[in-house]
């Protein structure tokens, strides 16, 4: 079997180490040897010395090394949209079967890619491209397919979950956090698609796409970052027994799907309070299955190339055996994805107020003018310290937006300083 290799970076290189290391194996689970026939990659003049791969194997011409007549599997971990789409769907039209880790194109054009697999009989598999090594994209499609999926909740990215675990343990606050990271390498010199969920937020679409048989496309997942969670944040919510986790929420509703990614309160009970550094966790409900949880490594080249191993062993395998395992994208369900104005959830609320008699008279009035109930009120300090803190019950995301707005406009308050949802309870 006569593999072709797109990106030779953290993963790609991984994937040529575990490849090689682990040949006579894989070739026993396969049924026969699978071989890297070409390994395209943007420069030839970079040190690959380390690699257990000969030289002459590496080539500029990605899409010349595709359509090469002796390549049935084609693996693509160099990332982006284009050439990458381009790559992935002429090798698909010519019948070859794609491993890939590119949550973003899948996110944008999952749909397309689907249907070019489909029309060219080959298999399209991306087990890495959601939660690294952690198995949750074939659970999804395969072991949980009789069932009926309700909710899914987790932690997708490590760079987050690690910023917000130092500032949780630590009393760092985000700057210091992402110093951190940053110098660890979990986060990018450029942090943006870790920071604003942006990176989050594909692997969102992609799950829910899975969970809910229903497109999720990239612009319908609500999206909001971590950049504005506070020391103040993560002490209150300890202060009440919670904790802040960026979380993927995906939730299954009588008239429709809601998608979001967003720094949220948690119980501290919750087995995702306990999910700290670099580390991801998905929490499954399924209506036969129950709660079901998946937990590892959501990042690293080592960790990310298991996964793309894994699939290369199933492609191939139903290379040899002159199948397909199934459609990569099941839609048949097209179930409407609500706007965030429609989310229901609990919010955590953070007012700084005049100290004076009557101003949490009228900042529950507010709450009640907007048909959100409270569940507790905080108040503490005294004069220009002066602050409520707020929990309400359940209501919708409009509802928490416009009573925020005309709670802004009072005389009596200061600063809205933060509102966070709550989740898991």
């Amino acid at each position: 079997m006569k593999l072709a290799l797109l990106g030779c970076g953290n993963v790609g290189s991984e994937v040529v180490r575990l490849m090689r290391t682990r040949g006579e194996e894989l070739a026993s689970r396969v049924g026969e040897p699978v071989e890297i026939v070409g390994i395209a990659v943007r420069r030839l003049d970079r040190d690959r010395s380390h690699l257990p791969v000969e030289k002459e194997l590496f080539t500029t011409d990605a899409l010349g090394l595709v359509k090469r007549d002796d390549v049935d599997i084609v693996v693509e971990v160099a990332g982006g949209i284009e050439p990458a789409r381009t790559w992935i769907t002429t090798a698909l039209a010519e019948g070859k079967s794609v491993v890939t880790a590119n949550k973003a194109l899948l996110a944008e054009d999952g749909p397309a890619l689907s249907a070019a697999a489909k029309a060219g009989g080959a298999d399209l598999y991306y087990e890495a491209a959601a939660a690294a090594a952690i198995p949750l994209m074939r659970p999804l499609r395969e072991s949980l397919h009789g069932d009926t999926i309700n909710r899914v909740l987790g932690i997708v990215n490590g760079t987050t979950n690690y910023i917000l675990s130092q500032m949780s343990q630590t009393g760092a606050a985000f700057e210091e956090a992402l110093r951190e990271a940053t110098e660890l390498g979990y986060a990018e010199a450029d942090p943006t698609a870790d920071v604003d969920n942006y990176d989050a937020a594909a692997k969102a679409a992609l799950i829910a796409s899975l969970a809910f048989h229903t497109h999720i496309d990239l612009g319908e997942v609500y999206r909001e970052g971590i950049r504005d969670v506070s020391a103040a944040d993560i002490a209150s919510a300890a202060a009440q027994g919670r904790v802040v986790k960026p979380l993927c929420i995906a939730t299954r509703e009588a008239d429709g799907v809601s998608v979001r990614v967003h720094p949220a309160m948690i119980p501290a009970t919750h087995p995702l309070a306990n999910v700290n550094g670099a580390y991801n966790a998905v929490f499954v409900e399924a209506e036969s299955a129950g709660r079901l949880m998946f937990y590892g490594a959501g990042a690293g080249g080592t960790e990310t190339a298991s996964a793309v191993l894994g699939d290369i062993v199933a492609v191939a395998r139903n290379k040899r055996g002159g199948i397909t395992a199934f459609p990569p994208e099941a839609a048949y369900q097209d179930l409407p994805v609500k706007p965030i104005g429609e989310a229901r959830t609990r919010y955590h609320v953070s007012l700084d107020v005049v100290d004076e008699p009557g101003v949490l008279a009228r900042v529950a009035a507010t709450f009640a003018h907007h048909g959100v109930s409270l569940a507790t009120v905080h108040q503490s300090g005294q004069g220009d310290e002066a602050r409520l803190v707020v929990v309400t019950h359940t209501a919708a995301d409009k509802q928490l937006s416009d009573t925020v707005a005309e709670l802004s406009q009072l005389t009596s308050v200061h600063e809205v300083t933060s509102v966070m949802r709550v989740e898991g309870e």
